[in-house]
């Protein structure tokens, strides 16, 4: 009786092994590209109303912009005090929030004003920060996202794993057709993610988006992922350039 117990048990497993899919690849296809401020250490990039928004990092130099897209010129910037180091923003709700690395802290504006509303504390280190219309989704550098409500309480965590493993260092996120997309800090790689079971769908591979020759001494990593009507944008830590592209299956 006990064999057959542990034959069924290897067959199920066997069985749940195989129904799981393995990530599909992609590859990029670049469709056009656009002028990016270089000293902009781009931490979160999304498109609210047809305008593209940008937080940008480092202390003494943390803003949230409005920006041309067509011309990458900054139409409108608040500039944060020196001490805090800016991360993800998203607007949600009518309110435009931001995340800040190690301070513990996050900001809420007004979204049509950019009117300071609140300061809010917040418990662990800010990285990225998305919506699904229905809550805030915030990275923290794990391999855990969170779902919070518009004043940060937690709702759910979610793991995300590739083939079963934790994927850590997720950044920059963005909401596109039902998935997460996440930047995975210091590599060329953005991973697709469900939001109900957290595993990676989809791995886009971004090596070689940004030339060598167009990359200086500060030039930094990929990190920033936007979408409208559609359309992708990415870009990186004090690039040159913001690109629309296209996935396309390896």
């Amino acid at each position: 009786m006990k064999r057959i117990l542990l034959l069924a048990a290897v067959l199920a497993f066997c069985l749940s092994a195989c129904s799981s899919s393995a990530p599909v690849h992609y590859r990029l296809k670049v469709v056009a590209e656009y002028d990016h401020d270089p000293a902009a250490y781009t931490q979160g990039l999304f498109f609210h109303g047809g305008e593209l928004y940008e937080s940008t990092g480092q202390c003494g130099q943390s803003s949230i912009r409005k920006v041309e897209l067509e011309s990458g010129k900054v139409l409108r910037k608040l500039d944060f005090a020196r001490k805090y180091f800016g991360e993800g923003s998203v607007i949600f709700k009518d309110k435009l929030y931001m995340l800040t690395w190690t301070n513990r802290v996050a900001f809420t504006y007004d979204a049509a004003s950019l009117k300071y509303l609140r300061t809010h504390s917040y418990p662990r280190d800010g990285w990225g920060l998305t919506t699904d219309g229905k809550s805030l989704i915030a990275s923290d550098g794990t391999a855990n996202l969170y779902f919070l409500d518009g004043d940060f309480k937690l709702k759910r965590t979610l793991k995300v794993t590739m083939d079963g493993r934790p994927v850590r260092l997720l950044n920059e996120l963005e909401w596109i057709d039902g998935r997460i997309w996440a930047n995975v800090y210091t590599t060329d790689m953005i991973v697709i993610i469900n939001p109900s079971s957290g595993a990676v769908e989809g791995v886009v591979d971004c090596s070689g988006l940004l030339p060598a020759k167009l990359r200086k001494p500060d030039t930094d990593v990929l990190n920033g992922i936007a979408t409208l009507d559609g359309r992708i944008f990415l870009t990186g830590k004090n690039w040159p350039r913001l690109y629309e592209v296209e996935i396309v299956k390896k």
